[in-house]
Parts: C-alpha cells; sequence; structure tokens
C-alpha cells in the first residue's frame, strides 16, 4: 500500500466523457443481486435497487426473520447468508471488517459465472474491528484484504457514501448536480458491472485504479464523503495521502 504507483489516469462518468456512463454496459433491469448486510447502506441499496426492478435477495447475521419488515417494504426476498449469492450477478458485501472472515466458506461458489463481488467496508481498529495486521503492519489495502478473504476478487464501492444520500441524491445523468462515487478493482469487467449499475442508481462514477489504489478512498482520505462531481472526486483521489493517521490503526 505504501509504495502504490502514482495516482493513474482515470476515466470518469460525467457525459461524454471517455469511460463515462454511456460507454458503461447498463445493469439490466432485471438482475440478481445478492446483498450481504442489512444496516445502513445495505438496506438503502436494498430500496434502492429493488426499487428500480431487480431482484435482490438480502441477508444479515441475525437471520431472515429478522429482515420481515424489509421485505416486506421492498419486495427483497430475505435468506440465510450461505444463500445470498446463489445466482446473483452482483453480490454486494456491506458488514463490519471484523465479520468478513466470520462469513460461510464457499459463500460466492453457487454466484452466477462472471459475478461482481462488491465490498463497501472500512476498517475502524480501535472503534470496531480490532487490529487485522495484514493492513496495519503489511500495508494491504482494506478491499485487498477483503479480497483474500473471500477468495474472489472485489470491487471497492459506496464505503465513503452516506447511506442516506442514495435514497436522496439520485440525479439523472447529466444534472449540474449530480455527485460522482469512486470505484476501485482489478477486474475490469466486473468494474464496468459496478460502475454501470452506479449510473443506473443515479451517480456518475470515477475510476479508481486497482485494490492496491483504493487507499485513496478509506476513511480519512479527502474523497471519503465527499459530495462532488467527477471532477471534484478525480481531484481528492489525487490528493490523497497513503499515510495512515495514528487512531486509524490497530
Amino acid at each position: 500500500m505504501r509504495n502504490s504507483p502514482p495516482f493513474p489516469e482515470v476515466g470518469v462518468g460525467g457525459p461524454g466523457a471517455e469511460g463515462s456512463a454511456a460507454h458503461l454496459r447498463r445493469a439490466r433491469p432485471d438482475m440478481k443481486i445478492g446483498i450481504i448486510g442489512a444496516g445502513n447502506i445495505g438496506g438503502n441499496l436494498t430500496r434502492r435497487l429493488t426499487a428500480l426492478g431487480h431482484d435482490v435477495s438480502v441477508a444479515n447475521s441475525r437471520g431472515p426473520h429478522t429482515l420481515t419488515a424489509l421485505a416486506e417494504e421492498t419486495g427483497a426476498t430475505p435468506v440465510p447468508v450461505e444463500e445470498a449469492a446463489r445466482g446473483a450477478e452482483i453480490v454486494i458485501v456491506t458488514i463490519p471488517m471484523k465479520a468478513v472472515p466470520d462469513l460461510p466458506a464457499g459463500l460466492l461458489d453457487e454466484a452466477a459465472d462472471g459475478a461482481a463481488v462488491v465490498d463497501t467496508g472500512n476498517y475502524y481498529p480501535r472503534q470496531r474491528d480490532g487490529k487485522i495486521v495484514e493492513i496495519d503492519d503489511e500495508g494491504l489495502t482494506e478491499s485487498r484484504w477483503t479480497q483474500r478473504q473471500l477468495g474472489h476478487p472485489v470491487i471497492k464501492a459506496f464505503n465513503g457514501t452516506y447511506a442516506q444520500d442514495l435514497l436522496d441524491r439520485p440525479r439523472p445523468a447529466g444534472a449540474p448536480d449530480r455527485m460522482a462515487l469512486p470505484v476501485a478493482g482489478d477486474d475490469e469487467a466486473a468494474k464496468r458491472k459496478v460502475r454501470a449499475l452506479i449510473d443506473e442508481l443515479g451517480f456518475d462514477t470515477v475510476d479508481a485504479g486497482g485494490l492496491d489504489d483504493s487507499w485513496r478512498q478509506q476513511p480519512d482520505t479527502p474523497v471519503y464523503g465527499l459530495r462532488a462531481d467527477t471532477d471534484g472526486v478525480t481531484k481528492a483521489l489525487a490528493e490523497a495521502s497513503p499515510e495512515r493517521k495514528p487512531e486509524r490503526r490497530g
């Protein structure tokens, strides 16, 4: 992480830009999506994605019976964690990092071929997660560590997004106040799929590079929680420092 290459040239999601949403394959309205975690981000993504017509299965650590209200509100299907990825073209993992190693083995084995797996997680060693040696001492980025735990390529997205903004701030493509979200990952096909879904949700995207560049969107960086357009997000990513603040170390 500390020796990441210079910030790569990025593709943005604004109208007419190379790499824009217009050049990405749009998500199909009937796509099957699995969401693991029904907290603020997971719950609001369930609300938005079902409203867009997607077939959403949602799971949490407490069991499907605790998701009855969310299911009745949205039409999503509550399932055990073991079944959340079954047949899914996109799987969104939105749980505390300390819980990632406890996910069932083979969780993604029954996902659709070429499934994109989204990691929304952030590392909070002192407040929640405890020390993760590979991140603190070996310099792994948060999502690189999560990818190793899952045994499947991941795309880092939504980790610095306010949950309420998913409901309140979608805008049509080309709107002057349309927000952009950074998206990082090594699997370019999966990244395109995730960026297309984010465009459908009403946000532009900025390609933030590979997973080893994803430290640029971790907590305490300029882009984290930023409500800005593609230019603002691109600038914030470029201004990030790789050094973790002491309070962000375990």
